[in-house]
């Protein structure tokens, strides 16, 4: 969703109006550079594609023949028209799944797309699709692989490696690198026929790793289930917790690792590494496609659902849609993300607050001459703020008539933390003010369903916070 204006009083971050405003020092963790435009681009998609398409399968044994894998309309351009239209920012492909099949042409394996009967190389392809249609490029490279006798040996590390520097030197820039814990030690996953089993706390080495990706893309981003760039949300439902806090304390997590599910969900208030929850989650029941599950695609409202627990609740919604047999997104799906966008475009079409008049109960520094002036320019670097050993505080949003509110938007400045613990909504009704909605945390951004009322004003009200709040953004629908 384009956030379309900020309609509260605001600061920008060194100075407010004429009087000058010294800006509230950060709680750590903060967020890199690399990670404040990853929360901005808010909706990625997921393209799972390989052998077990062809196959039915989902998770392939990697005895496959290259022979079964034969799109015979494969179009990349579709694929990434179809997910831009939706409103994605990136794509993420599986340039090799669990079952060792490599989606480019690989100098190190002979189980790869140069001996299917397609043999074009689509990671190639992907990549120069998205750039076309100015999507950002990421990368799915299972560290399981079944199809290799090697694996579990160091001289698998070696491999997994050097097809790492073949995809990062080829096909960048990429903008995430996405692994996951499959047979990642602790008895974690596994499945059916393995009977290879490692430690994954140790044998991959993630450390040295990633250092060496980072020497070819600095600001990649790295998704696992700690991270270290963005974490699982712990679920592959689509919904993040209701309190979502973006940092852990990672020392004891890895990639696989058993029983973490509740924290990644939620995050820690106290955490020292700012990694956020990433909501990975299928159009489908599967991951890959199947003919059988045609009909039991997502509809438009479970798509707007999954947006409302994920993006809604201050995450970045990752959501996987897989291509067909002829190499095409079904018509079936490209139908269910067509009316999922029209949902999101009608629901957020006006913005209420946009000319509406804002007050607050308390204002940094000696600023409040000028702090109810709303916002208009959609600069992300203005905030409402209170002085520093103030950590609640109200806004109030006067209508120029009586609408009906369905949703609230809210967004804090994370650049210096975040720091929201509880807050409130309440509509001013029959005289009163009724509480309207109740939530914790905040992050990048909080939408809020509440039961329609009709009302000419609404207040937020910051309940309890870690410092003096920073409210980047209040928007009403």
């Amino acid at each position: 969703m384009k956030k379309l204006i900020y309609a509260l009083a605001a600061f920008t971050v060194l100075s407010c109006a004429k009087k000058e405003v010294t800006p509230p020092q950060a709680v750590m963790p903060v967020p890199s550079e690399a990670q404040l435009a990853w929360h901005e681009m808010e909706q990625n998609a997921f393209v799972h594609f390989t052998t077990n398409t062809f196959t039915d399968k989902e998770w392939g044994y990697g005895d496959e023949q290259p022979s079964v894998f034969n799109p015979t309309e494969l179009n990349t351009d579709q694929w990434i028209s179809t997910l831009k239209d939706a409103g994605f920012k990136g794509v993420i492909l599986t340039c090799k799944h669990h079952d060792g099949f490599c989606l480019w042409p690989s100098q190190y394996t002979e189980h790869s797309v140069k001996n299917s009967p397609y043999k074009g190389d689509i990671v190639k392809q992907v990549s120069e699709s998205c750039k076309k249609h100015g999507l950002k490029f990421g990368i799915y490279l299972s560290p399981w692989d079944r199809n290799r006798a090697d694996y579990g040996s160091p001289a698998y590390i070696e491999y997994y490696r050097n097809q790492l520097k073949e995809l990062f030197h080829s096909y960048g820039p990429v903008f995430e690198m996405w692994f996951d814990g499959a047979n990642g030690g602790d008895g974690y996953y596994g499945g059916a026929n393995e009977k290879r089993k490692i430690n994954g706390a140790t044998y991959y080495d993630w450390p040295a790793t990633l250092n060496m990706v980072r020497e070819m893309e600095p600001n990649v981003i790295f998704f696992s289930d700690a991270g270290p760039g963005v974490r699982w949300v712990g679920n592959e439902r689509g919904i993040a917790g209701e309190t979502n806090w973006n940092s852990i304390t990672p020392d004891t997590l890895y990639a696989g690792k058993a029983g973490i599910e509740n924290l990644l969900g939620t995050g820690s208030e106290n955490g020292t590494h700012w990694i956020p929850a990433e909501v990975d989650v299928s159009i489908r029941p599967g991951w890959f496609y199947h003919a059988k599950e045609d009909s039991l695609v997502k509809t438009p409202q479970q798509l707007f659902d999954i947006y409302m627990t994920s993006v809604g609740r201050g995450s970045t919604l990752l959501l996987n849609v897989p291509p067909d047999k002829r190499g095409l997104i079904h018509e079936n799906d490209v139908q269910a993300l067509k009316g999922w966008r029209d949902l999101l475009n009608e629901t957020f079409k006006t913005n209420l607050a946009a000319k509406a008049k804002a007050t607050a109960t308390s204002y940094r520094g000696e600023a409040d001459a000028y702090a109810a002036t709303n916002v208009t320019d959609g600069n992300k670097d203005t905030y409402w703020a209170t002085d520093d050993n103030v950590t609640t505080g109200s806004v109030e949003i006067t209508f120029d008539k009586v609408h009906l509110v369905n949703y609230m938007v809210l967004q804090e400045y994370i650049k210096l933390g975040q720091r929201v613990k509880t807050f409130t909504v309440e509509a001013w009704k029959d005289n009163a003010w009724q509480k309207v909605a109740d939530a914790t945390t905040i992050g990048h951004k909080r939408i809020l369903k509440i039961d329609p009322i009709e009302t000419d004003k609404v207040r937020v009200n910051i309940t309890a916070s870690k410092a003096c709040p920073l409210i980047s953004a209040i928007e009403v629908y």
